[in-house]
Order: C-alpha cells, then structure tokens, then sequence
C-alpha cells in the first residue's frame, strides 16, 4: 500500500520533469536525457548495490536510498517553485533521484522472496506489479491534470511527500535476520555475481533477452511527451491520458497475467515482446488520440507480461545467498539500460522526429521478440528449485578462518572409455564450482598415466572454500554425484592447499580450527571425500 503511495508519486514526477525540460528546451534529446537521468546512475552502482543486498540488512538500504529520492523530489519542488530551475539544475537532480533508485532496486527485488514462501514469489511479484500500475492507472493522468493547473512544483512536492509512506512501513517491519554470506570485499562480492550469471546459461540468456528490450522499448515512454506534442498536436493532459492509457492497460496484464503463462509456456515471454513492438509502432504511425491511446493500453499489457515473467523467474532461478547480486545483474540488464535507448530514441527523434523514432525501435523490438523464440528462455513452472538435497546436512557453521588463496585438487582414475562422458560430466560441474565461489577451473590429464585426471580449482580465500560447501543445491549435488562414480580405483580423493604467508607470521590461519570445521563439512555434505 506504501508503494501504491510512492508509484504514484513517481508517475507524477516522470510527468512533470518530462513537460517542463520540453517547456524548457523543446529538445527530444534534451527530453530523453531526462528521462534517462533517473535511471543512468544504475549503470555504475547497481553492481555495488546488488553486493550490498546479500551483505547488509535490506531495510538499512531501503530507508537510505529511499530518503535520497525524496531529498531530491523536494530540491526539484523548491527550485520550480522559486523558478530557478534550469534544464541543468533539473538534470543533476534526476541524476541524484537515480542514484538513490540505484540503491534501491536490488534490495527491494530481493526481499521478495524474504516476504513469501517459494511457491509464492510469482505471485507476490505479479502483486508488485498490480501496486505498480495502479500507481500507473493513475499517476499520468492526475500529473498531467496538476501540471496543467498548479505547475510542476506541486507534482514534484507530493513526490517528496510520498517516500515517507514507504520509510515508515520498513521502519515499523521487523522483517528477515539476514545471515551475511558475500566473500570478504565488495571486488570479490560484484565478481563472484558475475561469474554466476557467466556459469548460469538459462540465467545468462535472460539477461540477453532483458537487455534488447530495454534498448527497443524505453523509448515509447520517453519520447511520448514528443509524440504528444508532435504527432498529435496534445497539451500536457494528453500526455497524462496517454501514460494512463499503458497504466490501465498493465493492471489488466497483471491479472491475466498467470492464466496466460499456463497456456503459452516458454512462448510467453517472446510473444509478449513481439506484442510490444506492434503496440509501440502504432502509437509510432498513429496521428489520432483514441488509437494511439488504444496502442499505449496494448502496450502496457504486453510490458507486463514480458518483466513480471522475467523478473519471477530471475528470482527464482537465483539461490538465496547470491539473490541480491542477481537481481542487480537483472537490474542492469533491463533498467539500467532504459536510459541507453532513451537517449538512443531521443537522438533518432531530433533526425527523423519522435514518432518515427518510435516507430523505428518498435520494429526492433518485434525483431527481438522473433529471436528470442530460436533462443528460449525458461518457462516459470521449468525453473529447478536451489534447495539442497534433503540428505545432505548444511547447518551454517559460526566461524571466521583466514587463510587463502586456495587451491583445491580432486584427481580421478577412469576408463579409457568412459572419457567422453567424463569430460561432459566434468563440464557440468567446472560451471557449478565457477559460480558457487572459484574464480578459476582446470582439468588436467596426467602425462604418465593417461587415466588419471586431475581437476584443480583456485579460491580467493579458505572463507570462500567454506561458503562453497554450503552453496550446494540439489543440481550440485546431482553433478558430484555423477562426476564421483566415473572413478576406478576406490573413489576420487580431494587435496586442499592453503597460501602460507612466509614473511607475515600474523597472517597465517589457525590450522586446527581450519581443519576441525572442514573435515566436518566434507562428512556431511557428500563432497569428495578428503584424503586421509
């Protein structure tokens, strides 16, 4: 209900900076810009922001970054309302609402799963996106209505008002305990996130998907004060009515949303984005209200449908201890790259003008939609849980063991026939270690004795290496399973090999501990036994 609050003053927002920088420089570039600055920032701090969520209580981040959007909502306020703004003074302060927008989104994403049990998380995102676009429904049309009538400074003033909603329901929220699980700095924290989305291919595809309909969408929103104006000769009210329009249009995707998952499968997703595009190139083409507002409603739906699909199912293809490093991947991929085709739009428009700048990117977009069928993304029901087996004991252990970088050598003897289908099985799992914790895999064939191979993985720290055990989900514990029965002579044994520090004496571990707790990991969890 908070959020309800907050969407709604954010429309007004969008609203009212998008009309007053046309008032102010009647530039579609200038415009784009505008539109790009609250999200611009994203590119460079989602990635910290992401680490931060998996590191930090979420709430601490939410009430932060939640009072930066509202501190610059009220800067945009003030300097309206003295008529000082300037499109330069009205550009740094949509960067500063980006930054805290930055912050945010991560977090926010992430505490969904926090919130709902697992069965739970697509419909609990699908009831995001219904408070979103009530917000939307909305917002638009009550924006252009008191930008018209009372002047930008007023919309921008009840935006600032509205952050306070969502501050004091996380303040009163006593939520989820947070166990700390990101490596020891924020470097290791952003890389380990990337080498999941690198190792992770049905993950890696929907970043792909995310960020080609970021960069052929955004502009049907960004440039439609242009097309208001231009195309069809509208005044700010239009404009509002026209966001409105893919406001109404999104709050009925959110609820049909689900029945039409059910029947399209992995087609959802491609058919939503090829949906969107011919939404977006009739409001490119149209010069009449009534079907340009018939295309925004279209619009709105077919946007719905396309991000609460791929957002749910980001969010469940991620496990809990990396959930906030994925979201914010997600975050880039999609958002963070919005500001990216706006400008791209923006610079079309000036060209071309807005309406055939719209045009023009929906056609990529019907494009993208075309290939991502050839591609395929997973269907939300085919998304394999990230629990771990219910036979392997994962108790968290409370320790805090230096030591490191590591170096961790499991060596096989197999069959010489058996070497195609172990060099497979290997594969599998050179991709689960890279992205539960190792930053670099190799497996190596003894020069010797042809059958013994020999897998070598390298960690930042012993911390890592533990983390790593309790990083096993049921896929991981599948793939050692299946890597451990290829070997011949009596089970494949495990080496740890732990940097020594020679100069510093201080550095080095305390060995017993660091045993005593890792000979108790590889007992319960089913990995590799030790060697003895």
């Amino acid at each position: 209900m908070a959020s309800v609050v907050s969407n709604v003053g954010s429309f007004l927002q969008a609203v009212a900076a998008g009309w007053l920088m046309l008032e102010l420089t009647h530039s579609s570039l200038w415009v784009g810009l505008m539109a790009a600055s609250s999200t611009l920032p994203l590119l460079f701090l989602v990635l910290p922001a992401g680490a931060l969520a998996d590191m930090i209580d979420r709430r601490r981040i939410l009430i932060v970054s939640q009072g930066l959007m509202g501190s610059a909502a009220m800067g945009m306020a003030v300097l309206a309302y003295f008529d000082r703004v300037t499109p330069g003074l009205l550009l740094t302060l949509g960067l500063v609402l980006g930054t805290g927008l930055a912050l945010n989104l991560p977090a926010w994403q992430a505490m969904v799963p926090d919130l709902v049990p697992r069965g739970l998380v697509a419909s609990a995102v699908a009831l995001n996106s219904v408070s979103f676009n009530v917000a939307r429904a909305v917002g638009p049309a009550l924006g252009g209505l008191i930008v018209a009538t009372a002047g930008p400074d007023l919309a921008f003033f009840i935006n600032g008002i509205s952050f306070v909603a969502v501050i004091g329901v996380i303040v009163s929220w006593r939520g989820t305990e947070y166990r700390v699980d990101a490596p020891d700095s924020m470097r290791n924290a952003i890389a380990l996130g990337l080498r999941f989305a690198r190792f992770t291919p049905p993950f890696r595809r929907l970043l792909a998907v995310a960020t080609g309909f970021a960069l052929t969408s955004a502009v049907v929103q960004s440039l439609l004060p242009n097309v208001t104006e231009d195309g069809l000769g509208g005044d700010a009210t239009m404009f509002g009515f026209l966001l409105g329009m893919m406001g109404l249009g999104a709050l009925m995707a959110a609820f049909t949303r689900r029945n039409v998952q059910q029947r399209s499968g992995r087609l959802m997703v491609p058919l939503s984005i090829v949906g969107f595009g011919i939404a977006g190139l009739v409001v490119g083409v149209s010069r009449v209200a009534p079907l340009t507002g018939l295309g925004m409603f279209a619009a709105g739906i077919f946007w719905v449908w396309t991000l609460s699909t791929l957002n749910a199912t980001v969010q469940l293809l991620a496990p809990e201890w990396i959930r906030g490093r994925a979201m914010s991947l997600y975050t880039l991929a999609f958002v963070g790259l919005l500001p990216i085709g706006s400008i791209v739009g923006g610079a079309i428009g000036d060209v071309i003008g807005a309406p055939g700048a719209v045009a023009v990117l929906s056609l990529g977009a019907i494009g993208l939609g075309l290939v991502t069928v050839r591609v395929g993304v997973p269907a939300l029901g085919e998304v394999v849980a990230t629990e771990p087996p219910a036979d392997w004991d994962l108790e968290p252990h409370d320790f805090d063991i230096g030591g490191g970088p590591v170096m961790v050598v499991n060596t096989w003897v197999i069959r010489h026939a058996e070497l195609e289908a172990f060099l497979e099985a290997m594969d599998h799992l050179r991709m689960i270690r890279l992205r539960t914790g190792a930053y670099r895999w190799r497996l190596y064939r003894n020069a010797e004795d042809p059958h013994r191979m020999t897998e070598v993985m390298l960690l930042n720290s012993w911390q890592d290496h533990i983390r790593q055990h309790q990083r096993i989900d049921a896929e991981a514990a599948e793939a050692i399973r299946a890597a451990v029965a290829f070997d011949r002579s009596g089970g494949p044994m495990t080496r740890h090999l732990v940097a020594v520090e020679v100069a510093n004496r201080q550095a080095r571990p305390h060995w017993d501990q660091l045993l005593a707790v890792h000979r108790d990991l590889h007992d319960q969890d089913g990995s590799i036994p030790l060697e003895r």
